[in-house]
C-alpha cells in the first residue's frame, strides 16, 4: 500500500510540475476580440510607452493622433 501511494505521489508531483509550463494567459497575447481586430486592421499602436525614466505611461499621443 505503501508503494503505491509513493507512486501515485510521484505521478502527482511530474503531472503538476508539468502542467505549469506553459503560461495559459501569455503577455504579448491580445486581451479583447477588439484589440485583435485593431491589430488586423491597422497598424498596432502599443498602449503603454516609456517615459524620460524608463517608467511605463499611457501612449495618449500615439493613440490619439490621427494615422
Amino acid at each position: 500500500m505503501r508503494r503505491l501511494l509513493t507512486a501515485l505521489l510521484l505521478i502527482l508531483i511530474a503531472f503538476a510540475m508539468g502542467a505549469c509550463y506553459k503560461p495559459l494567459f501569455p503577455a504579448d497575447a491580445p486581451r479583447t476580440q477588439y484589440s485583435t481586430y485593431d491589430r488586423m486592421r491597422d497598424p498596432y499602436t502599443p498602449l503603454e510607452e516609456p517615459d524620460v525614466f524608463g517608467n511605463p505611461r499611457p501612449a495618449l499621443r500615439a493613440r490619439l493622433s490621427p494615422r
